[in-house]
């Protein structure tokens, strides 16, 4: 066999094996949910279609290298859900956990996603956040506040059940926006999905 013809050969296996690393990893890093990863909804983006959508868990990716099939021909099991989380810039006065007028309006919205039918077996975390301004320690107390202010007003004021919502404060150790620390998505609430369905009530 001709030697150039040998060289092209391997050329071209190498160039099919470089793809195939390069989609292979591609398809790692997707499927590697950030601790970050949550859709931030703001302004007219805060609809109960969006908040739904957000909040609803998916499939997680998953990666084999082959796919066995059974003797009996059964289908592969699905996927386990992963936690889905939406971000919303609820609002509170200057260093307080007091709910503006505008987030007890947003709130409503939040209130109708969690009766709706694809959300209402599950149960969510309410977690607060806060700007890196001020002390770590009084951030956590505040986030906390914020996260249990969200949590009472759903409960009280929609009548979400209280086992349903579980109020976390993150404070400072999560930012959207790490370039400017004052920027308002860092001081937010993030509803979060737990993939656990609740018992029947």
């Amino acid at each position: 066999m001709p030697l150039n013809f040998m060289s092209r050969h391997h050329l071209r296996l190498a160039s099919m094996a470089m793809a195939l690393s390069l989609v292979a990893t591609a398809s790692v890093a997707r499927a590697q949910p950030s601790s970050s990863d949550t859709v931030l909804l703001k302004g007219g983006n805060l609809t109960e279609t969006n908040l739904i959508d957000a909040l609803t868990p998916q499939p997680e990716a998953v990666l084999t290298r082959s796919l066995k099939i059974g003797r009996d021909g059964g289908s592969v099991m699905p996927a386990a859900p992963r936690k889905t989380s939406a971000s919303l810039l609820i609002t509170f006065d200057t260093n307080s956990a007091d709910l503006t007028p505008s987030a007890k309006q947003q709130l409503g919205i939040v209130a109708a996603a969690l009766k709706n039918d694809r959300l209402a077996e599950y149960s969510f975390n309410v977690e607060g956040h806060a700007d890196p301004r001020g002390s770590s320690e009084g951030n956590l107390t505040l986030s906390q506040q914020r996260a249990e202010s969200v949590r009472q007003f759903l409960i009280e004021s929609h009548g979400i059940s209280e086992a349903r919502l579980r109020a976390e404060g993150k404070g400072d150790r999560d930012l959207l926006n790490r370039q400017t620390i004052a920027a308002p998505e860092n001081r937010r609430v993030t509803i979060v999905t737990n993939i656990e369905r609740m018992p029947p009530q």
